[in-house]
């Protein structure tokens, strides 16, 4: 694959995601902090861009404090099935402290053992959303569909993010992704300031709706400026 075909294809699963958060109606009971189940692939395939996509991911969610924020939940799996979900956490300090703690150790991927957790939590209480960071999938794609139909019945709409292009991944993730109503979208160690918009306007839009992504697309522009105009397009929230 030409990078050149790979910029058209990455630019093109961007606005498909932009439309999947377009449509994902707002949550309710808005005086609430929004909830959001954050999950990491921290095995060792990741670990050349590990440091740079722990930034990222944790300032996401500064943009959200204005707004009541969110509530975080950091979850994470590497190793020998060694997996980590935290208490939930209200402030991105906090989170980024959490995340630098955090190191690459070689193992499998448990992707079903995420999302079962995603469902037990929804379980117990509000979950507005599951997001996903990773690059490969190394279990039965079977069985994460029917892990994705479970938590989408639930209302629990996952938004992967693909670091990569691994075509096996990139299968299951968008069965993820289209079962459980969220979006899929591809990123690469090229394009941070994009992925780290996309995941700011998710969290942006769990936490404030409608009024607080137009603002947030006015000041970021680009592909969160779209994802704006397509929601206004649109019933919003």
């Amino acid at each position: 694959m030409t990078s050149e075909r790979k910029d058209i294809d990455t630019r093109g699963a961007v606005d498909a995601f932009l439309q999947q958060v377009a449509q994902t109606p707002r949550r309710a009971g808005g005086a609430a902090r929004g909830r959001l189940i954050f999950g990491m692939d921290a095995t060792a395939s990741r670990e050349p861009t590990w440091d740079q996509a722990a930034r990222i991911q944790s300032a996401m969610f500064a943009d959200t404090q204005a707004l009541g924020g969110l509530e975080v939940q950091l979850c994470w799996y590497r190793g020998f099935r060694e997996f980590s979900a935290g208490e939930w956490i209200g402030d991105s300090p906090t989170l980024l402290a959490r995340m630098n703690r955090v190191f690459c150790v070689a193992g499998l991927t448990q992707i079903g053992r995420l999302l079962q957790h995603a469902i037990d939590e929804a379980g117990r209480g509000r979950v507005d959303a599951l997001v996903f960071v990773g690059d490969c999938m190394e279990e039965r794609r079977d069985r994460l569909a029917d892990l994705a139909g479970r938590l989408g019945l639930m209302g629990v709409r996952a938004f992967v993010f693909q670091e990569g292009r691994d075509p096996v991944a990139e299968r299951s993730f968008k069965d993820i992704a289209r079962l459980t109503g969220g979006a899929w979208c591809p990123f690469d160690s090229s394009s941070p300031g994009m992925l780290r918009d996309l995941l700011g306007a998710v969290a942006v839009y769990a936490a404030g709706g409608r009024k607080a992504l137009t603002r947030y697309g006015q000041e970021r522009g680009g592909a969160v400026l779209r994802l704006t105009h397509q929601i206004d397009g649109g019933k919003g929230g």
